[in-house]
C-alpha cells in the first residue's frame, strides 16, 4: 500500500473498532486511495470559509450533513434523496448565514449487506465582506460503501470525494475521506431518530481533522416507501473557537 494510504490508516486507527479495521471492506477501500492530495487549510475561521467549506466532501453523504438512516436497500434496489441545507457560522454568541447546499443522494443495493452511495452537492456561498463582496460556488461529489453493522439500526459509511467546477481551480487539491457512523432509533412505524457522527479526514498531513455531529429524523406514513428527513448538526475543529451549524431537509423515495 502507498505511503499516503499508510498515513491515512494511522489517523483512523483510533476512530474505528478493531474488528472493523481488520475487515476486508475497510482494507480494500484504502488500497484504492492513491496519488491524491489535499488543499492546505490550517486555520479554522470565518474568513477562510471559502477554503474550508468547498473542500468538505460528503459522507454516506457530501458536506457535513448526513440526511439518511442506518437502513440499507436490498440488492438491485435504489434509494433517492434530494435535499436542501442552510449552513451558519457561530462564534462568541453570534450566528451568521454562510452558505446553501442543494444535494442529491443515490444508494444502490449490493451484495453482503452493503450499499454503494453517490452524493452530489451544489454549494453556493452568497456575497460577503470576507470574500470582497463576491459570491462563491462549487460542486462536490462523494462516493463509497455503506456497510450494515446491526440490521436497520447501525451502519458505517466510508465515502471519499472531491470538489470541482465553480471556483475550484485544481480538483486534485480537494480530496477528503469522511468515515461516518449512523444509528436509527425507531419510535413508531411512522417516526424514527437518526443520530450520526463523522470525521472529516484530509488526505494529506497539512490540514486539521474535523468532527461533525448530526441529529436527523424520518417522518412518514410508511417509512419503507418514503420519508421526510429533517436534520440539524454542527461541525467543529477541536481546539479552535467557533463552529458551523446546518439545518437541512430531505425527502427519501424508493423508486
Amino acid at each position: 500500500m502507498c505511503n499516503l494510504c499508510d498515513s491515512l490508516l494511522k489517523k483512523l486507527c483510533a476512530l474505528v473498532p478493531l474488528w472493523l479495521k481488520n475487515s476486508l471492506t475497510f482494507v480494500l477501500l484504502f488500497d484504492i486511495i492513491v496519488n491524491i492530495k489535499e488543499v492546505n487549510v490550517k486555520k479554522w475561521s470565518a474568513k477562510i470559509l471559502l477554503a474550508t467549506l468547498i473542500v468538505f466532501i460528503i459522507g454516506c453523504a457530501p458536506t457535513f450533513s448526513t440526511i439518511q438512516s442506518a437502513k440499507l436497500v436490498d440488492k438491485g434496489k435504489f434509494e433517492v434523496t434530494p435535499s436542501f441545507s442552510m449552513v451558519y457560522f457561530s462564534d462568541k454568541g453570534s450566528m451568521e448565514h454562510y452558505q446553501d447546499d442543494y444535494g442529491l443522494q443515490i444508494a444502490y443495493g449490493l451484495e453482503n449487506k452493503s450499499n454503494f452511495h453517490l452524493r452530489y452537492e451544489f454549494i453556493n456561498v452568497p456575497p460577503m465582506e470576507e470574500l470582497y463582496g463576491e459570491s462563491i460556488s462549487a460542486n462536490v461529489l462523494g462516493f463509497g460503501p455503506k456497510i450494515g453493522i446491526v440490521k436497520d439500526r447501525i451502519a458505517f459509511c466510508l465515502p471519499i470525494g472531491f470538489a470541482f467546477g465553480g471556483n475550484i481551480e485544481d480538483i486534485s487539491d480537494t480530496w477528503e475521506f469522511h468515515p461516518t457512523l449512523i444509528a436509527t432509533l425507531p419510535v413508531s412505524n411512522n417516526f424514527e431518530f437518526n443520530p450520526s457522527s463523522k470525521v472529516l479526514v484530509p488526505l494529506s498531513g497539512d490540514s486539521d481533522i474535523l468532527i461533525a455531529f448530526n441529529l436527523g429524523a424520518g417522518i412518514s406514513t410508511n417509512l419503507d416507501k418514503w420519508a421526510i428527513r429533517p436534520e440539524a448538526g454542527f461541525l467543529l475543529n477541536p481546539g479552535e473557537e467557533g463552529h458551523f451549524t446546518h439545518v437541512s431537509i430531505g425527502v427519501t423515495v424508493y423508486p
